[in-house]
This record gives C-alpha cells, structure tokens and sequence, in this order.
C-alpha cells in the first residue's frame, strides 16, 4: 500500500489521515505534543460544504453533541456598559466546539486507519527517486511514499523543504494571547466582555467546561516581535510591559498570568506560499495557507484536507498528478478565507479611538451586521468540491 507521513494532529493533519486511511493508504501521522492536545479555544464550522464533509466523515453527529453554541462577543467601557454586542453566531458559525473535543472525535474516528506517533517530530527530509527518507527526533529512521506538512503556521515541513519561515509568514500587526483565569466575575459560559484602549483589546469571557474558570484573550498592535515561542515567561513579561497602567480587569488578568500554565502567544500573521508541493512533498491547511487568527482556519483546514486526500485517491495515488490538481483546485478559495485574518487585528483592537466608535457605531445596525454574517458565510462556503467519498481505495503502490 502506499505509505503517507503526515507532520501534525490538528485538523488538517486528522483529516488527511481519516480520508487516506479509508482509501487504503498505510497512513502514519507524527505529533511533537506527548499526548493528543485536549485545551484550546473554541473552533467553528459554518455553511453547507462544511457540514457535508463532517457528515461524510460520520463525525457531524457527534460534534453536535459537543457543540458550545458559541459565544456573543460584548464590546464595553471601563465601567463594563455595553457598547456594542456580536451575536454567538459571528465568530461561532453554524458548529462551534472546543479544540480538545474536535481532535478527540477526530482521533476516536481515525486511530483505527492511521499510526499516531505522539513525543516525536521530523528533523530531516531526503527525497530519492523512489520515497521520502526521515529521520525523526529521536533519531529513527524511516522512508515513505509521500510526506505532508500538516503542522501550522509555524511548518517544520515547510522550513525543511522550502526554506526559512521568514520568507513564507507575513505579519500583519498584531499579536495575540490567551490564557486561563479564575471567574472572579460570574461570567456566563456563553458570553464574552471586550474592552479597548487605542492599539489594544482585553477580554474575558467563561469557561465552557468549567464554572469556576474564565479565559483571558489579548490583542495588541505591534511590529513583529522577537521572542522564543517556548518561552513563556519571556512573553508573559512582553504582556505586562504592554497592557502596563490599561484599566478595567486588565490588572487582574495579568496577576493571574503567574499561575497560567496554558499560556497561548503568537503574532497575527499569513502565510503565503506558491507551490504547496515540492517533489513527494506537500502541504495543507495552515502550513500552506494559514492565517492565526480570523482567517477561518479550521474550516479551510477540513475542506483542503478533504480534497488533497480525494485528489490523490481519484490519480491512484500518483502525486505528480494529484498534488498540482489539489492546489489548483483549493487556492482560490484559500486565499478568500484568509483575507478575514488581514483585518482581525484593526477589529478587534483599532489603533485609534475614534475608529473603535466608528466599528461599534457600524455593528449596531441590524442590516450591517447581517452583510457581515453573509460575507463570512460566503466565504466559507463558495467551492464546488467533489464526491471524493464515493473514490474506490487504492491498493497498489505508488508511481515511481
């Protein structure tokens, strides 16, 4: 059969492996995290081409019952007086779940096809006429058919194969962070408080499992920072400087940075990469066309994985053949999606005070919130995808 090596259990990565695994492919997907992540934020699905692909997976139902019914947004003063409101479906979609639950329906569905490394990563790659040889961390060996970077923004694969981040990622200026706090204010678990100062947003809003627990999200205006991504003390420090003397709650969510061991930080950013293949070698979801925040992600993940899976059962498995076909059919509607993530920063944390007025001033009427809603409907769902489901699996191996 042929061999697949899939960098990362996101979406993506899950995905991928669901599909492949189905069609025959000997699929095995290596994860740098001990464990399967079971925090994080919440993700969303919206539009029919999403719920068909969850369906044909035979996970819809069980999202469904996992489902958080998303959270409304509320923009406010100092004095938490509501300024302006987004309702839960803006930033939810039609299917809002927690990361940990989807990469646990993802996993429960796929480990019956699919290997699933945990604690390991590739470190180097070796194209020969006949496979991919990879070396991993631990020092293994091992060589495969195809690999596929399915591992974020920040691509491992994509630095090995195409060259440095610093020519793929571009920053869009803005960072972000979010961390777990104590819900010293009795937040509902379906409602989140934002508040603005020029250049800076500062939000808590409740915990969808846990009562007792709220999260912290913060967004600032910035050039790119240098800092170590996995250091966090180091960006814990780069917050306080940053929301130093800003009012409101702020000082109470930055006193419980000390005792957050889930800190999430990262800068607001595109990536942008032509080709998405190189040799045996590809890329998907956020390591090809990836926005960190805005850019509906998840969903672009789902539907790209669907298709590069699909594109390679339909050529038999000859990359040469589906890898062009995969990207000439997704990058377009990639492209699309990502653009929310080009404005998310100037949203939700406006370098001046008047454009927050004017953003609140705009939300508050009814007809222009729902041209908002429409267009990240839109966005979401303008591809025609086919059947891949109905491929016959691939047996035989791979074209030299």
């Amino acid at each position: 059969m042929p061999t697949v090596l899939i960098s990362g259990a996101g979406v993506a990565g899950f995905v991928l492996a669901h599909w492949l695994g189905r069609a025959g492919f000997d699929t095995t997907v290596v994860e740098l995290a001990p464990t399967l992540r079971t925090g994080g934020n919440a993700v969303d699905f919206r539009g029919p081409l999403h719920r068909s692909i969850l369906e044909r997976m035979g996970i819809l139902a069980d999202l469904e019952r996992v489902r958080t019914g998303g959270t409304a947004m509320r923009f406010v003063d100092e004095h938490s007086r509501r300024l302006m409101e987004l309702p839960a479906d803006f930033a939810g979609g039609d299917i809002e779940v927690l990361r940990g639950d989807l990469a646990r329906v993802l996993y429960e569905h796929g480990r019956a096809t699919a290997e699933f490394r945990f604690g390991d990563s590739i470190t180097a790659l070796d194209e020969t006429a006949d496979g991919v040889d990879v070396t991993f961390t631990g020092g293994t060996r091992g060589r495969f058919d195809l690999v596929v970077g399915a591992d974020g923004v920040h691509s491992g694969v994509r630095r090995l194969v195409f060259g440095p981040e610093s020519r793929y990622v571009r920053h869009l200026g803005y960072h972000v962070a979010t961390w777990s706090v104590p819900n010293d204010l009795g937040l509902q678990d379906r409602t989140s408080l934002l508040y603005n100062v020029p250049g800076r947003m500062a939000s808590v809003g409740g915990d969808h499992r846990d009562p007792a627990r709220a999260g912290a999200f913060v967004a600032f205006a910035s050039p790119r920072l240098d800092f170590d991504r996995r250091d966090a003390e180091a960006q814990k420090a780069i917050l306080r400087e940053r929301f130093a003397g800003v009012g409101w709650h702020v000082p109470r969510l930055l006193a419980a940075l000390d005792d957050a061991p889930d800190l999430y930080f990262d800068a607001i950013c595109r990536v942008d990469i032509t080709p998405w293949s190189r040799g045996r070698v590809a890329l998907v979801g956020d390591a090809a066309c990836g926005a960190t925040i805005g850019g509906m992600g998840t969903g672009t993940g789902l539907v790209a994985a669907y298709a590069l899976a699909g594109e390679l059962v339909a050529a038999g498995g000859d990359h040469t053949v589906a890898f062009p076909r995969y990207e000439r059919l997704l990058r377009d509607y990639a492209r699309r999606t990502q653009k929310g993530g080009d404005t998310t920063g100037r949203f939700l944390a406006p370098r001046r005070a008047w454009a927050a007025r004017t953003r609140n001033w705009l939300l508050n009427r009814p007809a222009l919130m729902a041209l908002q809603l429409k267009l990240a409907d839109d966005r979401a769902t303008d591809l025609d995808l086919p059947d891949y489901a109905s491929l016959p699996p691939v047996r035989r191996g791979l074209p030299q």
